[in-house]
């Protein structure tokens, strides 16, 4: 029987089978979470999770948002962006985009084509220039699987 990775817990010849993150990760549902130690532009922290295995992080859910605020009290780059048509915001995975931006945002101001999130309690979407040196946090599928 094939172990399905994206998963967060499987069956695996009758043991159940919990997808675990690697050191310094941060589990939350089904994937791994990391913060950056260093800022960059958004070119710069994509190629950096890419190298890790990953990409930027997602918000697909308002959970995941939440989760988001106790990983980082800082501003980090979200993977969304519109810089390929201006106005049409995409997830780097290609995820629908769910609204989840602060209040006026995003406002474009002064060619804002990437998105990170900002300090606060509801961690609100905002968009800002894609040179603006930011934390990031990357999001992958977990490493290894534990049998529990």
């Amino acid at each position: 029987q094939l172990l399905d990775v994206f998963s967060c817990c499987c069956i695996l010849n009758s043991f159940v089978v919990e997808n675990t993150c690697s050191g310094g990760w941060s589990k939350f549902n089904c994937s791994c979470y990391i913060r950056s130690q260093s800022s960059g532009s958004w070119d710069a922290a994509r190629k950096d999770c890419r190298d890790r295995g990953a990409d930027l992080v997602v918000v697909d859910s308002p959970e995941k948002q939440t989760f988001l605020s106790t990983i980082t009290t800082k501003r980090v780059w979200l993977g969304l962006t519109d810089e390929e048509q201006e106005g049409t915001w995409k997830w780097v995975d290609g995820t629908p985009l769910t609204l989840y931006w602060g209040s006026t945002q995003p406002d474009n101001g002064g060619e804002e084509d990437c998105a990170h999130v900002y300090s606060g309690e509801d961690m609100s979407m905002n968009d800002r220039s894609c040179s603006t040196s930011l934390k990031w946090i990357c999001e992958k599928a977990p490493d290894y699987c534990i049998i529990s």
